[in-house]
C-alpha cells in the first residue's frame, strides 16, 4: 500500500490555502440544511481533485479497497480532515452518476476545465491521482493512459510531471527513513 508523505500533501494544502477561497464560489442559499451547504462547499472545493482521483481509480474498470483508501487519505489530509466520509461519500457518487451519463472522457475534460487556471490545484490533482493509480503497486496501461490525459489536459509537461512525481517519491524515502 502506498503511503502519502504528510509533508507533501501540506505543502501542496498549504498551496491551495494561500489563494484564499476561490472567488467563483458562491453563497449557498440560506433556506438549504446545514449539511446540504456544508456539502455544497466541500464539493465546491474539493469536487474537481476528488472526481480526479475517482476517473483514475476506475480507469482500469476495476476499484480496489487501497485505491479508496488513498483517495479518502488524500482528501482529508488535503483538507486537514475538514472532509468527512459523508463527502466523500458524496462526491463519489456524483462521480459515478457523472461517468455514466456522460461518460469518462467528457467527465475528464470537465475535470481538466475546472482545473487548468488554478495551476497548484491541477497540480496536487495530477499528483493524487498518480498515488491513486500506483495504490495498488501498479499502474495498468489505462490509468497510464488517464494519468497521460490529466498531464496533457492540465498543461502538464513531461519535466514538471517527472518533478512532481520525484518530489512525492523523495519525501517517502525520507518519511521512511526516518521511520515514520
Amino acid at each position: 500500500m502506498i503511503w502519502l508523505s504528510n509533508s507533501t500533501i501540506a505543502r501542496l494544502r498549504d498551496q491551495l490555502q494561500t489563494r484564499g477561497q476561490r472567488p467563483s464560489l458562491i453563497a449557498p442559499d440560506p433556506s438549504l440544511a446545514k449539511e446540504e451547504a456544508e456539502l455544497m462547499t466541500v464539493a465546491a472545493e474539493y469536487g474537481p481533485i476528488c472526481e480526479a482521483m475517482y476517473l483514475m481509480m476506475s480507469a482500469d474498470g476495476k476499484i480496489s479497497n487501497d485505491e479508496r483508501d488513498v483517495l479518502k487519505g488524500a482528501l482529508r489530509n488535503l483538507s486537514g480532515d475538514a472532509v468527512r466520509s459523508a463527502h466523500i461519500d458524496a462526491m463519489l457518487d456524483a462521480a459515478v452518476k457523472g461517468v455514466q451519463e456522460q461518460g469518462r472522457e467528457a467527465r475528464l475534460n470537465e475535470v481538466v476545465a475546472a482545473l487548468h487556471e488554478d495551476r497548484a490545484r491541477a497540480e496536487v490533482a495530477f499528483v493524487l491521482s498518480s498515488a491513486v493509480a500506483f495504490a495498488d503497486n501498479a499502474i495498468a496501461d489505462e490509468e497510464n493512459e488517464t494519468l497521460n490525459s490529466f498531464a496533457e489536459g492540465l498543461g502538464i509537461d513531461e519535466a514538471r510531471a517527472n518533478q512532481l512525481l520525484d518530489e512525492v517519491e523523495a519525501d517517502l524515502a525520507g518519511q521512511k527513513a526516518a521511520g515514520e
